[in-house]
């Protein structure tokens, strides 16, 4: 994953609004590589692909509260009120603006998101699997999705890292080894 679109940095840029999960226009701006007036124009030139649930407009009240949560020099200078894009809206947004930084966080949202998806799939067949290899097997799978989603982001130390997440009833455990060159 290249830069702004790495898990970790879009996981602080996330906000939830109205019990949706969003991502304010001038961050989405950043993370496609545009301006945010570019976002507004193309919401505006293409508004049959964004219906309801795929964009929101912040009203004054949710901005002036968002705003007491940011500093106000990174997010106060608005003149516009900033809208709001949940996933779908990303999706959408992804298939019209063509930079190539647009194009390479759209794929690495995706990917992630993908690996996401696959990883709660397991997750949910591990629940009610009973046969000890294809348990063995989900859960090496897991622990490759984990790795995959958070890779760039892992401290390895020596020749290998271990990653744990506990689950309630279930616990992966996955061992990465540096292979030798």
């Amino acid at each position: 994953m290249s830069g702004i679109a790495k898990i970790e940095n879009l996981k602080k840029l996330i906000i939830e609004i109205r019990n949706e999960k969003v991502l304010l226009d001038a961050d989405v701006a950043a993370i496609y590589g545009v301006e945010t007036k570019r976002i507004n124009e193309a919401v505006k030139n293409n508004p049959d692909k964004f219906p309801d649930g795929y964009i929101m407009e912040i009203d004054k009240n949710e901005w002036d509260s968002l705003k007491s949560k940011f500093s106000t020099s990174i997010k106060g200078g608005k003149v516009k009120l900033p809208s709001a894009f949940t996933e779908k809206g990303l999706y959408m947004l992804a298939t019209i603006l063509k930079s190539p930084q647009a194009i390479q966080a759209t794929l690495s949202i995706i990917e992630t998101f993908s690996k996401f998806r696959e990883l709660s799939r397991n997750i949910k067949e591990l629940s009610v699997v009973q046969d000890k290899a294809n348990q063995k097997m989900l859960m090496q799978k897991s622990g490759e999705l984990i790795a995959g989603i958070f890779d760039d982001d892992l401290q390895t130390s020596g020749t290998e890292t271990s990653i744990e997440l506990n689950f309630a009833v279930l616990k992966f455990k996955h061992t990465i080894k540096k292979k030798s060159k």
